[in-house]
C-alpha cells in the first residue's frame, strides 16, 4: 500500500471513530492518537524519506490538506459536545427560583475599632498623623526618654534591623516626629498604626495595633487628660463607663498613670449572674470590677527638651492597644483570631 493510501486509510479510520465517540474526552484522546506528536500521522510523515524525491512533494502536500481536515472535523465534534452539555444545563434551569445573593464582605473588626477611636478624639479636635514603620533609635527610643542604658527598652522586646534602625515598638515616633515638625505648641494629634514587639501567644501578637494621642498647650493637665479619656471610653463602651487612675512609670511621662475603666460585662460589680439564679465571679475583670484599658501621664520634660520645645510646656500623652479595645468591645477572648482570616469570624462583623 502506498503512503497516499496509508494516509487516506488514516483519514477514514479517525473519521469513523469520531463518529462513534460518546464524550469530549474520547475526542481528546482520539486527537493524541491519531495527530499528536506520536500519532498515526507522524508516523506516517516519518517515512516521506522512502519516497522518491520528486513523489515528496505531492505527499507533503496530501499530509497537511489532510492534518487540516481532520483538525476542522475534530473542532466540530468538540464544539457538538459542548452544546450537548450546554443544552442539558438549560433543561435543569429553572428561572422561577430565587436568585442567591453573593456574600457581602465587611471591615476588619480591628479596622472597624480603629476607625471609630479616631473619629471620636478628630471630633476632639486631634489631628491623625502617620510615620515610617521603620524607625531609628532616636525617635523611638532616645527622645523619649529612653536612653541607652534603661532598663525600660528590655520591656519592648524590640526587633532590630539593619543600619541602626528597628521595628517601632510604639507609635509615640510619631508623637516626636509631630512635635519637631510643628517646632511650638500647640500640638494635639493622634497616632494610630502598626507596630511590632518580639512576642505570640492567646494574648500577644508580634504586630499588633496602637492608637496614641498627644496634647501640648499652655496649662495643660491631668484634668484634662482625664477629660478626654473618659469622653472617649463613654463612646467606646457606654455612659456607665467610669474611670480611675493608679500611679505607674513610663519614661516619657511624669507622672505617668494606668487608667482603668469599670468592666463592661458586669457593670463593675465583680459579679455576673451565673445561670441559676445565683451569682459567680466575673471572668472578665476577675472579681474586681475593673479593667486595664490604657497607659497615659504628663509628658515628661526630657521628651520636650529631645525635640526642642520650651521647659514651660505642659501636655499630656496616651497611648492604647486597638486589639485589647476591640476584644473587649466584641467579647473576644483570643487574639489570634484578628489574624487568622477565618471567614467564620469574620462573618460576624458583616453588617
Amino acid at each position: 500500500m502506498t503512503l497516499i493510501a496509508e494516509l487516506e486509510r488514516t483519514a477514514a479510520g479517525l473519521t469513523a471513530a469520531l463518529t462513534d465517540a460518546a464524550s469530549a474526552a474520547e475526542a481528546e484522546s482520539l486527537r493524541n492518537a491519531y495527530l499528536g506528536r506520536k500519532g498515526e500521522l507522524a508516523a506516517l510523515m516519518s517515512r516521506l524519506p522512502e519516497l522518491p524525491a520528486d513523489e515528496r512533494p505531492a505527499f507533503g502536500k496530501a499530509a497537511n490538506a489532510v492534518k487540516e481536515r481532520l483538525n476542522r472535523l475534530l473542532e466540530e465534534r468538540l464544539a457538538a459536545f459542548k452544546a450537548e452539555v450546554d443544552n442539558a444545563s438549560l433543561s435543569r434551569f429553572d428561572p422561577s427560583m430565587p436568585g442567591r445573593m453573593p456574600e457581602r464582605g465587611s471591615l476588619h473588626p480591628l479596622t472597624l475599632v480603629l476607625e471609630e477611636i479616631c473619629r471620636i478624639l478628630n471630633n476632639l479636635g486631634f489631628e491623625t498623623v502617620d510615620g515610617p514603620e521603620a524607625e531609628t533609635d532616636f525617635h523611638n527610643f532616645e527622645a523619649l526618654n529612653f536612653p541607652r542604658d534603661h532598663p525600660a527598652r528590655d520591656m519592648q522586646d524590640t526587633l532590630f534591623l539593619a543600619d541602626g534602625l528597628l521595628m517601632r515598638t510604639h507609635t509615640s515616633p510619631m508623637q516626636v516626629r509631630a512635635m519637631l515638625e510643628r517646632k511650638k505648641p500647640p500640638v494635639a494629634v493622634i497616632a494610630p498604626g502598626k507596630v511590632y514587639r518580639r512576642d505570640y501567644d492567646q494574648t500577644h501578637s508580634p504586630m499588633f495595633h496602637q492608637v496614641e494621642g498627644l496634647l501640648v498647650d499652655e496649662g495643660v493637665g491631668l484634668a484634662h487628660l482625664r477629660g478626654v479619656l473618659t469622653h472617649l471610653l463613654r463612646e467606646l463602651f457606654g455612659p456607665d463607663v467610669t474611670l480611675r487612675f493608679r500611679p505607674s512609670f513610663f519614661p516619657f511621662t511624669e507622672p505617668s498613670v494606668e487608667v482603668d475603666m469599670s468592666c463592661v460585662i458586669c457593670r463593675g460589680s465583680g459579679s455576673r449572674a451565673d445561670g441559676k439564679g445565683g451569682k459567680e465571679t466575673c471572668r472578665v475583670c476577675k472579681g474586681t470590677g475593673w479593667l486595664e484599658i490604657l497607659g497615659a501621664g504628663m509628658v515628661d520634660p526630657a521628651v520636650f527638651a529631645a525635640v526642642g520645645f520650651s521647659p514651660a510646656c505642659t501636655g499630656f500623652a496616651f497611648g492604647m492597644g486597638v486589639e485589647r479595645i476591640a476584644m473587649l468591645k466584641y467579647g473576644i477572648d483570643d487574639l489570634r483570631l484578628f489574624f487568622e482570616n477565618d471567614l467564620r469570624f469574620l462573618g460576624r462583623f458583616v453588617k
